[in-house]
């Protein structure tokens, strides 16, 4: 049997949080994806990202990893820099390989982002082997 064949070990209900104190670095003019001094899309996503990671990193096996498939966020009001962001993942699905996470941000005046992020479980050297 090939190493995708092994059950997946994660399951839902498994969850992560990830802060971030906003800075200069994560605006939408750090980013090149506007021209205001606010939390940026792109690094919302990559919040979320980190949270599904973390959620799961520890239930696979040492030669796995998860990579990025599938992104739909609403990113539904600003946030400036020095206020704090909590970006929130839950697996809601796991279906073969594929793990759909539900996600939100928050910060202090509340929700930031809401969405969802499907990450694919692959064997770290057979990926890279593709790249080759």
């Amino acid at each position: 049997m090939g190493a995708y064949r092994t059950p997946v070990p994660v399951k839902p209900g498994l969850s992560a949080e990830v802060e971030l104190l906003v800075s200069d670095e994560d605006t939408a003019i750090a980013f090149k994806s506007g021209s205001v001094a606010v939390l940026s899309t792109p690094r919302v996503i990559a919040l979320c990202e980190q949270a599904a990671i973390n959620a799961v990193e520890m239930e696979l096996d040492p030669d796995a990893t998860t990579v990025s498939m599938k992104v739909q966020l609403d990113h539904l009001a600003p946030t400036g820099v020095g206020n704090r962001v909590c970006a929130e993942a839950t697996v809601e699905k796991v279906s073969g390989r594929r793990i759909i996470f539900t996600v939100s941000v928050n910060d202090d005046r509340g929700l930031v982002a809401v969405g969802r992020v499907t990450r694919v479980i692959v064997n770290q050297e057979r990926f890279l082997d593709k790249i080759k």
